[in-house]
């Protein structure tokens, strides 16, 4: 997959379902029944009982209310006479089992005969363990189509919506506004702060290209007005817009990286932003030295009426709540879902706690579908309020925020369906016996992996998708041992090193900053090289205090 997208030059989307279909033509059934059973099972421990009957002890949760079917510790499966059921449960935890087939009893005994009146084993329901072999059975097509719509149907609605969102926010003025805030907060002495702050805050819901782009104009009145540190606009302005499209949801690319490693959205949320704040700031550091020891200025009057002629930004503006609504609204509603338990059916936060019906209806509505809906909706609103658009131009900007979501959602399922294929080989069992396979091992290696992607190619999103198939079902099957909110950062951080002429963004900083391509590799590159790899140091670090 990588040789396709690195050295065939294929697009990102016809590799990565290429190699889901090479993969799954080649995997065997027994692999995916097996890996289907283990996937789902649960560790027990079998002892017999004074009675002459069995024990079942587990440290995991285990329903008694459906079928289960007994698996070898090694994960061979027994015949369908193992089938079960476990009917009673006291505080200790122990299960006891029904008697049930005397063939299941008689396999049992033997097992637990051999193991010297005791036995370690899996179990799996039987449901799964069915559906486990009717997957199998499959052709290869099937099971990669079906592993791309059910990819596509969990990141489809969520890109959409973040498109949309962006693209109202440019529309009404938002952008703007949050913009000329955060510049009147800190000053002309903290511009470099505030571009920083402000390309961090923007880059959350709008593409990076289009957020360098609608802030040039105020870097070049900057420089214009104050004859210096023109190198250092240019620079923060990068620095804090380049984290934030790689880690903050709700850009795609930090969107399907949460879903891929299925982090919780609001995880993904925080440590994003105390990640890419990190390396933002690591990056403006250099950014100033960098400033110190070169000159650079605007370009010629043609390229900046260029750029002026990009920022089709209104002059009337939303205030700043409002402005900033879209992007904290959604966060907000997914940190009151975080309250809400799946089990119980209820919702709570500390001594508050609230009824069935009331959760569920909280639930449903701050669920991060809806929750990215609802922004997407509010940007609308204050764009139709503040600007007064025509129906026409309304359809004409959502029909083009849907077109580019569209290849996106594409390459996001494809990476999604390659990630569920490899999962059915019992990859991650596999890596997971390696003696070399450690958290942090796990961690450097999803970042170098991206970072290599992403230089060899370019792309930012593409390269985190990629690495998204290679290390998911491991990480998301627990057979790397690492929380999979380390992984998703690492992916995210290893997006930006090293960036250079095969990168469009590079082209527009260069070419819109007035920068030739060397000084490009001079100066950017290296600030978006040296904050991806603080980022990395910043996990690196929150692993060994908060643990792997």
């Amino acid at each position: 997959m990588i040789g396709g997208i690195l050295l065939l030059r294929l697009h990102a989307f016809v590799a990565l379902v290429l190699a889901a279909l090479i993969v799954s033509t080649l995997t065997p059934p027994e692999l995916i029944l097996r890996s289907q059973s283990i996937q789902y099972s649960v560790p027990v421990r079998i002892q017999s009982a004074a009675d002459g009957g069995f024990v079942l002890t587990s440290t995991q949760e285990i329903n008694t209310q459906q079928s289960w079917s007994l698996l070898g510790i090694s994960g061979e499966t027994v015949p369908q006479t193992s089938e079960f059921r476990l009917v009673s449960t006291d505080v200790s935890g122990q299960f006891l089992l029904a008697s049930g087939s005397e063939r299941a009893i008689d396999f049992l005994w033997k097992g637990i005969g051999q193991a010297g009146g005791s036995g370690d084993y899996l179990i799996v329901p039987t449901s799964r363990l069915e559906g486990g072999l009717k997957l199998a059975r499959q052709p290869a097509t099937q099971r990669v189509s079906e592993a791309l719509g059910n990819a596509c149907g969990k990141l489809a609605i969520l890109i959409a919506a973040a498109s949309i969102i962006g693209t109202a926010m440019l529309q009404s003025g938002s952008a703007d506004r949050i913009v000329t805030s955060t510049l009147e907060r800190f000053g002309e002495r903290g511009a470099p702060f505030a571009f920083a702050v402000s390309g961090f805050t923007l880059a959350i819901p709008v593409f990076f290209d289009t957020v360098f782009l609608l802030m040039m104009p105020l870097g070049i009145a900057l420089f214009r007005k104050t004859k210096r540190n023109y190198l250092l606009s240019v620079l923060s302005i990068v620095v804090g817009g380049t984290m934030a499209h790689s880690l903050v949801p709700p850009t795609p690319g930090p969107l399907l990286i949460a879903e891929a490693f299925q982090v919780p959205m609001l995880s993904m949320v925080i440590g994003g932003t105390l990640v890419g704040l990190f390396g933002s700031a690591t990056g403006l550091a250099l950014a100033f030295w960098i400033n110190q020891r070169a000159m650079l200025v605007p370009p010629d009057e043609q390229v900046v009426r260029q750029i002026q002629q990009s920022d089709e930004s209104p002059k009337s503006m939303p205030g700043i709540i409002e402005a900033l609504l879209p992007v904290f609204l959604p966060i907000l509603q997914m940190t009151l879902d975080a309250g809400f338990d799946s089990d119980t059916r209820s919702w709570s936060i500390g001594p508050v706690r609230l009824g069935t019906a009331v959760s569920e209806t909280l639930h449903t509505c701050c669920e991060k579908s809806t929750a990215i809906m609802i922004g997407a909706v509010c940007s609308i609103v204050t764009w139709v309020r503040f600007q007064r658009p025509g129906r026409d131009a309304i359809a004409s900007h959502l029909q083009t925020a849907i077109t580019g979501a569209g290849t996106i959602i594409l390459v996001t399922a494809a990476g999604g369906a390659f990630g569920a294929i490899l999962q059915q080989t019992s990859i991650a069992e596999s890596l997971g016996d390696l003696p070399m396979s450690s958290p942090l091992i796990i961690v450097i290696a999803s970042f170098l992996v991206t970072a290599a992607v992403r230089t060899a190619q370019g792309s930012a999103t593409v390269a985190m998708m990629t690495s998204a198939g290679i290390f998911g079902g491991i990480v998301t099957s627990g057979a790397a041992g690492v929380d999979p909110l380390w992984v998703a950062l690492a992916v995210g951080c290893g997006s930006k090193p090293f960036p250079w002429m095969n990168d469009s963004g590079f082209l527009v900083i260069t070419r819109m900053s007035g920068m030739t391509e060397s000084e490009g590799l001079r100066y950017v590159s290296p600030v978006m090289s040296t904050a991806g790899c603080a980022g990395l140091v910043a996990i690196i670090l929150g692993m060994f205090v908060l643990g792997p």
